[in-house]
């Protein structure tokens, strides 16, 4: 694997994405060891960058994560050693351990166990917010940057990065571990948890900027991890549902857009590019949890997927059904997304005038034109309903408005085309 100097392209590209893999687990490794996660993730990005140097110029090792947990050991013993004269309990810890005494023993490389989902539970720790619970998430083990976690939030990159950094104080101040203390403890962890792989998984699947639509990379972490948890929590619904939630959903992902990149939407989609195999195990999964007598919000959004993915063609969707379920969901999880969701259902199940009713009404109510979650696909939403009604003047007043609005080039595309009055 010795780069070639005619094309170092496609071996960057590898050792970018083995490091992108492995930092959460290097990173989980790290805080596990030493209870510092500040300065474990200030040894696991020295540990990166001495990779990216040494593997560009000779070759990425046989066990990656090994290699960087060995690299992250010795920059976070040089880490400690410097704060002994100030701090005692890490003095104390030094002349405990021969490791932190002796670097040139190896450290554990611990390629067996899989630091992923601890790391995701120590990010949402009782002793931070539940804001800063998942944007700490996001930013450790999605990989986020934090312009993206600000979008997702509806707030801006200054604000997210003090939050950021005020969390992994607040976790050096707890001395935070991985330990979970009691039964209540690890279910407010496990929500915030599926809370932020379901965060995680949107960004995957619609990229809040770019000039791609998905970044897959997410979306496939958020699955893994997904499954890890469900496999931890085999008899929790709202696991399997979110899960079921992804597969049926990340099904249609080779659909969403044509050869030329553009969007798809999903009316309009080859129904035969659908992924059947992640269809019928998201099928089963849902089938399964609802077996469980426990209705949860990411149950009913796997509900809705799946009534989208059964159905032969776009004509035949039974929006009635998708609608009620949209409002079953919004009474467990009023929010923005959610209830300009059930708008387009309403539209489509009774009509376009029915859904500009509600979504005057929604905005009257709740201000949803003006939610920063949603703020352009509301712009988006209005546009189609006027151009069903034949309102093209303003449906093309729209789609200038969400088009300015949005940051991902494919949309922002999609949406001027709409607003020229071409096809889609």
């Amino acid at each position: 694997m010795v780069e070639d100097a005619a094309d170092p392209g496609p071996e960057r590209s590898s050792i970018e994405h083995v490091l992108r893999t492995e930092t959460p687990h290097v990173l989980g490794a790290l805080v596990r060891r030493f209870g510092r996660f500040e300065l474990a993730e200030e040894a696991v990005q020295e540990a990166l960058l001495v990779a990216h140097r040494r593997w560009t110029q000779d070759r990425i090792p046989d066990e990656p994560r090994s290699w960087l947990i060995r690299v992250g050991y010795r920059k976070m013993i040089d880490q400690l050693r410097s704060e002994q004269a100030a701090r005692r309990r890490e003095a104390d810890s030094a002349r405990a351990d021969p490791v932190l005494v002796d670097p040139t023993q190896p450290g554990p490389a611990v390629v067996g166990h899989d630091d992923s989902l601890d790391l995701l539970l120590l990010c949402c720790h009782p002793a931070l917010s539940e804001a800063s619970q998942v944007a700490l998430t996001l930013r450790a083990v999605g990989g986020l940057t934090t312009a993206e976690i600000a979008h997702a939030y509806g707030t801006t990159e200054t604000t997210m990065g003090t939050r950021i950094s005020r969390a992994k104080q607040a976790l050096r101040r707890a001395g935070a571990r991985f330990e979970i203390r009691d039964a209540d403890d690890a279910l407010a962890r496990t929500t915030a948890v599926m809370r932020v792989l379901y965060l995680i998984y949107n960004e995957g699947y619609t990229a809040t900027s770019g000039e791609h639509l998905t970044r897959t990379d997410l979306s496939s972490e958020a699955i893994r991890l997904a499954r890890m948890l469900r496999a931890l929590l085999p008899a929790d619904p709202e696991a399997t549902g979110l899960l079921a939630l992804m597969l049926l959903t990340e099904a249609r992902r080779q659909a969403r857009t044509d050869p030329e990149a553009d969007l798809v939407l999903l009316a309009d989609q080859d129904r035969s590019r659908w992924d059947g195999r992640q269809i019928a195990e998201g099928r089963d999964l849902i089938e399964g949890a609802w077996a469980l007598s426990r209705v949860g919000p990411y149950q009913l959004q796997a509900a809705i997927a799946a009534v989208h993915v059964q159905s032969p063609s776009a004509t035949e969707t039974d929006w009635p059904q998708i609608a009620a379920l949209y409002l079953w969901l919004e009474h467990l999880q009023p929010t923005a997304p959610v209830r300009l969701s059930r708008v387009v259902a309403v539209g489509q199940a009774f009509g376009p005038r029915r859904g500009l009713a509600l979504l005057d009404e929604l905005h009257r109510e709740h201000a949803l034109g003006d939610d920063p979650l949603v703020t352009h696909r509301a712009h988006a939403v209005r546009a189609h309903l006027l151009e069903q009604l034949g309102e093209v003047e303003r449906a093309r007043a729209e789609f200038h408005a969400a088009a300015n609005l949005t940051t991902n080039d494919i949309e922002r595309r999609y949406l001027l085309r709409r607003a020229e009055g071409a096809d889609p």
